[in-house]
């Protein structure tokens, strides 16, 4: 178990540096794109309305319709570093599945937990 465990941590680390190398080619390669969609992107997540952590939620629900595995590992990442308990995150993809069926399930009962498993350990990527 703790083998498995290791390869599921490695794959929640890699893949949190991938977006964040490719990011950083896109911003290289395209800056005057990436200021805007950044500035937006800030925008939308910036505390209005909703809080930062309701909006980390929403996105995360999102990212598991969507079955955007990178998304939805950042966006788990997001969550706990807003606060949100694990039981937040379970419901918030609780609601997601039942929106968005066996698929969204799958996501939830897989990569999200493993990513909060692994991202709760203290092996962060920042």
């Amino acid at each position: 178990m703790p083998e498995q465990e290791n390869q599921q941590q490695s794959m929640v680390q890699q893949a949190l540096l991938e977006y964040k190398e490719g990011l950083s080619q896109f911003n290289e390669k395209i800056p005057h794109i990436a200021r805007r969609y950044n500035a937006f992107t800030e925008a939308c997540f910036a505390k209005g309305a909703l809080s930062q952590k309701e909006k980390q939620r929403i996105a995360l629900g999102i990212s598991v319709f969507a079955q955007d595995e990178y998304c939805i590992i950042y966006h788990t990442k997001g969550c706990l570093d807003e606060g949100c308990s694990e039981k937040e995150i379970l419901e918030t993809i609780g609601v997601t599945a039942a929106f968005g069926g066996g698929a969204a399930m799958s996501q939830a009962v897989t990569l999200v937990q493993e990513s909060i498993d692994e991202l709760q350990t203290g092996n962060n990527v920042h």
